[in-house]
């Protein structure tokens, strides 16, 4: 009796831990497993169509922009803080971008770097703004946005010459050896937000700032400059999206990257379910960021209505954050 007692409760340990190991591997690796399926999805059921190269750089070029957009967000989530400003940030610089080509004349690289600048200017404002003056967070970004859009519409409703130089559009449409422009843009901003973030000191003082704030700072990192990096980083990387979607459009459009701000936070906590247990990490957002393009490039080619994009976008967030919160729960025994 003793023994039968013993078994079922070495049968009931090897099965708990074969379950544990089942959900730790879906909380690390559910979301790589679902783009995969998505893929072979799509793949089979339109052979002729999704699989083919230009599609697929289609889908990269569709997703550099959405890209470099959450890099820049992944650095403020890492450090503990959002910056719900970066679509405003975007929207404005690209309008900036256009008039200080068509109406003051510039050149095209110092009107970009003009720009870069005033980008990475907002984010440290917002930076002081969270670090040195305290306020919340996602007031002062919120505030910071929404001022943006006021002076981006007063600023609009002065004459703005006609089109832009045809170099600067061939910025976002060319190719060079047959790659779209914008995704060599995003690989070299990604391959070094990566390398800052993973192997560099300010990188890990990053990580630790998330990590515990105050045990951070008694271990002698200045907190306030670790986070003013991160907003820094995410306005230059927002002045950058603005100006290529800028170029993309041909013209400074006003809103018109609004809406990269539930694309970027979708992809960003979709990658924070990749790989690692709920951190925020650049190889997980661009995960994230290739699920969502995948995912509407395959809904357009199946001719699926427009509105499916937001139903698709908000329930593949819940859907994938949530099955990976719960894997991980298991997997760590809590329930």
């Amino acid at each position: 009796m003793t023994q039968a007692v013993g078994n079922i409760r070495r049968g009931a340990l090897q099965n708990g831990q074969w379950t544990r190991g089942v959900l730790n591997f879906v909380s690390r690796y559910g979301t790589i497993l679902g783009l995969v399926l998505m893929i072979v999805f799509f793949s089979i059921n339109a052979p002729g169509t999704f699989p083919t190269r230009a599609n697929l750089l289609n889908i990269l070029s569709q997703a550099s922009l959405t890209a470099i957009i959450a890099s820049g967000l992944t650095y403020t989530l890492v450090v503990g803080e959002f910056d719900l400003s970066i679509g405003n940030v975007a929207s404005f610089c690209g309008l900036i971008v256009c008039g200080l080509m068509a109406n003051q004349g510039l050149p095209i690289l110092v009107s970009m770097m003009l720009v870069l600048a005033l980008g990475t200017a907002i984010g440290t404002v917002s930076g002081l703004l969270v670090t040195k003056v305290r306020i919340n967070a996602v007031i002062a970004t919120i505030g910071i946005g929404t001022m943006l859009a006021g002076i981006g519409f007063a600023y609009s409703s002065f004459p703005i010459a006609a089109g832009v130089p045809r170099d600067f559009v061939m910025m976002a449409v060319g190719r060079t050896f047959g790659i779209p422009r914008p995704v060599i843009i995003m690989a070299i901003v990604l391959l070094v937000l990566w390398i800052i973030l993973n192997k560099t000191e300010i990188g890990q003082r990053m990580q630790a700032v998330g990590s515990n704030a105050e045990a951070a700072r008694l271990a002698g990192i200045n907190v306030a400059r670790i986070k003013l990096f991160a907003f820094a980083t995410a306005g230059f990387c927002s002045a950058l999206t603005g100006s290529l979607l800028s170029a993309l459009l041909g013209s400074g459009t006003l809103a018109a990257a609004d809406g990269y701000l539930l694309d970027a936070f979708a992809a960003v906590f979709l990658g924070s379910a990749t790989l690692r247990d709920g951190e925020f990490h650049i190889v997980g957002t661009l995960v994230g960021v290739l699920i969502l393009a995948v995912g509407f490039n395959g809904l357009s080619i199946f001719g699926a209505p427009t509105y499916f994009q937001p139903i698709f976008k908000g329930g593949i967030l819940v859907l994938a954050v949530g099955m990976s919160a719960l894997a991980r729960q298991y997997a760590s025994g809590n329930r």
